[in-house]
């Protein structure tokens, strides 16, 4: 019997689906860390970090190899982002952690790397379909959540962007996965990624405004 095993049972049972308390957990906790992200708090990596311990009992539950990677990844990434933040938070006038846009290569060795990442990950996914029941869809996810947590981890407002593009495929997924808590937290994650991302956005204006004054002057 695995540590774990505790936290795949059920919880209730909403909608003819049963909610294990893993699943109900780890994503309660997770929402809280987006919600720490937005509001620049360092306390979002180990609320990430937690989630993703949490979670990797309720994909493996549900045999989704790629999730369990995933929130594995969101570990080890949880980890480096909290030592980035760390170092770097007093870049911005207020104590806070400094956000900003990427630049055009920055964007470049996103996209390239999320699309090469995708295809490799995907295609050892097809091989061995073992790993995963859904290979192209939980290779977005896994490679995604990696491209969203970096850009956050270096104060990037594309962070946002990422989560959106991974949340619009992770509710379907979600639901038809049998994780029923997990898409109405996705669905939840969406509405706090448009005002985070307008929170950011704004943020970054801010902070740039004094840079610009002074160089003017």
């Amino acid at each position: 019997m695995s540590v774990l095993d505790p936290l795949n049972g059920v919880a209730f049972t909403a909608f003819g689906q049963h909610v294990i308390w893993s699943d109900m957990i780890g994503n309660t906790i997770g929402l809280a860390a987006l919600a720490l992200g937005w509001r620049r708090s360092i306390w979002t990596w180990p609320a990430q970090l937690l989630s993703g311990v949490i979670l990797v009992a309720a994909y493996a539950s549900a045999h989704l190899s790629g999730g369990v990677g995933k929130q594995l990844l969101v570990i080890g990434v949880a980890l480096w982002g909290w030592r980035q933040w760390r170092r770097g938070r007093q870049q911005a006038q207020d104590g806070s952690i400094a956000v900003r846009f990427a630049t055009w290569r920055e964007r470049g060795l996103l996209l390239g790397g999320t699309a090469v990442g995708t295809a490799a990950v995907g295609g050892l996914f097809t091989l061995i379909p073992q790993l995963s029941w859904n290979p192209w869809p939980d290779a977005y996810i896994f490679v995604g959540t990696l491209a969203a947590m970096v850009a956050q981890a270096r104060g990037l407002v594309e962070f946002w962007f990422a989560w959106l593009l991974v949340d619009l495929v992770g509710v379907p997924l979600a639901f038809s996965s049998g994780l029923v808590f997990s898409g109405f937290v996705y669905v939840v994650y969406l509405a706090l990624v448009v005002w985070g991302m307008r929170d950011w956005w704004l943020r970054s204006r801010a902070e740039s405004r004094p840079v610009l004054e002074g160089a003017a002057a």
